[in-house]
């Protein structure tokens, strides 16, 4: 499917408004999906997936909002027929399977028709009937208390924003919103805690992506459907706006940690900043500044995130592996989806004045970024029993995110949730990689066959800058027990750790205390790199092509490194893994503290 037309879509020089990629790129490849699906029908194939035969709960909302934009947008001359078209696929997917998040797209995508004037010559009676008894918040929300039913808190959101649409379609009154809004607020307020920011999980310490938008998701519905934002809103969005700048990157990069990741991680940055440069949140200073950085994300939709051989965006291929929840099965939606949080960026930033503006230069906003940041940076999540905090740590071109969290249940195995300092092609974790390859930390399995790492049972989080060095030091009393759903403290070990970052240069320094006597029965330390070409020397790993150069572990025997050329499952959001550099102790008895170390250098 490699057109000229798709192929156009990778032309976007830098001295471009970001109205001008929006409406050029980024509209070039809405309106080839759209005549793909209007000429293919139900019979409709994006990259061998048929996608109305796989399941995907949300399209059919995605498809109403996302395609919506092309009927608003076009010109008189080709509206007449874009309706035509827009018609008959809603008639042919008003009656699929479309929930929560589904339910949120489709009464968005007819809520702006409605402002647009098109409603009822886009939308026949008999759809328009069908989706008012479908798109309905009361399919996953109970009536009598509005709880909700087997879905975590923050679907409250959800259910406000379908809610308040529906009462603007003119479905319903007030109060199902009204109450909705409360119940939202209330979450937040619950797992926020003192510094602002959402817990993702009922209490147990899971702060990631999520937790930083969250507050800018909600004050985007709050705009999209004329409510006043308030100022404790406010407040909480320059919480997360000063985040999003602290760890956003001139090449466009942006969350490198947690799950649901690709280009969301990415968008999440171009979100907060866009709804913070509509609210007036950011400083006269910063707002050209953001507005760069969220063009630097587009740019780098089109030129990574996007595949014209595939007409699609690309999560999947090229070596590339997300989260099972955004499983190549959901691949025009989320096409969709993500061109519909561009282009509702791209409004915002219209409504800000931000029409005909070029962003600034990669190298103007890299030298903004480090003047105005100081190399590293604590960003304080909870100070309860266990302590939760990011530290981001800014080296050149290079951001660097150490994430010090509890990822919870069903997640706090997987190493996207691990304390590392993450940053794109240096160290990146693998979604849903469970306990293959721990990365870059040190796993204990004892005699009896426990196995141990220490990720979740944080404390007495701290930064030191003193001596011309970054380090970064925490206290961990427990271990993790891996294996079960949720992390469990194991209390034989405790440990101290201390990251010292330097340019180019990070040293881990991991120290275990036994509590009493303990057999082990194997300690072991595995790095995946995007690195290869390696060489070992002098105890360590040499690599002659990649961003890292060399790594070195002690404390850890036994090293081995592993060409990856081809792995199928070792693979990031954003690529493959080329090398495998794996450490190993075998049986010993931990009988007094030991210390395991790796530095690593890079370019």
């Amino acid at each position: 499917m490699n057109s000229p037309e798709l192929a156009k879509v990778r032309e976007a020089p830098v001295d471009k408004s970001l109205h001008a990629v929006i409406k050029g790129e980024i509209f070039r490849q809405l309106r080839t999906l759209f005549s793909a699906l209007t000429e293919q029908g139900l019979q409709y194939s994006l990259d061998g997936v048929r996608v109305f035969e796989v399941g995907d709960k949300f399209l059919p909302g995605k498809i109403c909002a996302g395609f919506a934009h092309l009927l608003v947008e076009a010109e008189t001359a080709e509206r007449e027929k874009l309706i035509q078209d827009f018609r008959a696929i809603v008639d042919l997917t008003c009656t699929m399977r479309n929930e929560t998040w589904g339910i949120y797209y489709a009464c968005a995508g007819l809520y702006a028709l409605k402002k647009a004037g098109l409603l009822e010559a886009a939308v026949s009676e008999s759809a328009l009937a069908s989706m008012c008894q479908s798109a309905d918040w009361r399919h996953f929300v109970r009536t009598e208390d509005y709880s909700l039913i087997d879905l975590p808190t923050n679907y409250y959101g959800v259910a406000f924003s379908i809610a308040r649409l529906r009462m603007l379609l003119g479905w319903e009154d007030a109060s199902a919103s009204d109450a909705l809004l409360e119940k939202t607020l209330e979450h937040y307020d619950a797992h926020s805690g003192e510094y602002g920011f959402c817990d993702d999980t009922d209490g147990e310490g899971r702060f990631d992506r999520y937790s930083i938008l969250l507050v800018a998701e909600i004050c985007e519905r709050f705009i999209e459907t004329g409510l006043e934002v308030t100022p404790k809103l406010r407040a909480l969005l320059r919480n997360s706006t000063k985040v999003a700048l602290k760890l956003a990157s001139a090449q466009g990069d942006g969350f490198c940690f947690g799950r649901s990741l690709g280009p969301y991680g990415d968008t999440a940055v171009l979100q907060i900043l866009s709804v913070a440069a509509y609210l007036n949140v950011l400083s006269a200073e910063e707002k050209p500044y953001a507005y760069s950085l969220c063009a630097a994300v587009v740019r780098r939709y089109i030129d990574f995130w996007f595949n014209p051989d595939i007409g699609s965006v690309d999560m999947w291929g090229q070596g590339r592996r997300v989260d099972l929840y955004r499983g190549k099965s959901r691949i025009l939606g989320e096409n969709l989806s993500l061109i519909h949080q561009l282009i509702g960026a791209e409004h915002l930033w219209k409504a800000s004045g931000y029409v005909a503006t070029n962003p600034c230069s990669p190298f103007a906003l890299q030298n903004w970024l480090i003047a105005t940041h100081a190399p590293l940076q604590l960003v304080p999540f909870a100070d309860a029993e266990h302590h939760r905090a990011l530290a981001i740590y800014r080296d050149r071109q290079h951001v660097f995110s150490l994430l010090m969290v509890n990822g919870g249940s069903s997640q706090h195995m997987n190493s996207p949730y691990y304390p590392l300092p993450f940053a794109r092609g240096i160290i990146e974790g693998i979604a849903d990689s469970g306990l293959e390859h721990p990365q870059l930390m040190p796993k204990i399995t004892l005699d009896d066959g426990t196995e141990l790492m220490g990720t979740a049972f944080f404390k007495q989080i701290e930064c030191d800058t003193s001596g011309g060095m970054q380090r970064v030091r925490y206290r961990l009393d427990s271990l993790s027990r891996m294996g079960s759903p949720v992390p469990m403290e194991d209390t034989r070990f405790g440990a101290e750790v201390e990251y010292v970052f330097e340019p180019g240069r990070i040293t881990r320094t991991e120290r275990f205390v036994p509590r009493h006597s303990v057999g082990v029965r194997s300690l072991s330390l595995d790095f995946l790199s995007f690195s290869c070409n390696a060489l070992q020397a002098g105890g360590g790993v040499i690599f002659h092509k990649g961003s890292v150069k060399s790594y070195q572990a002690t404390g850890v025997d036994h090293c081995q490194v592993v060409a990856l050329d081809g792995h199928t499952s070792l693979r990031s959001p954003n690529g493959a893994m080329r090398s495998l550099v794996k450490y190993r102790r075998d049986s010993f008895n931990a009988s007094a503290p030991f210390t395991v170390q790796w530095t690593l250098t890079y370019q």
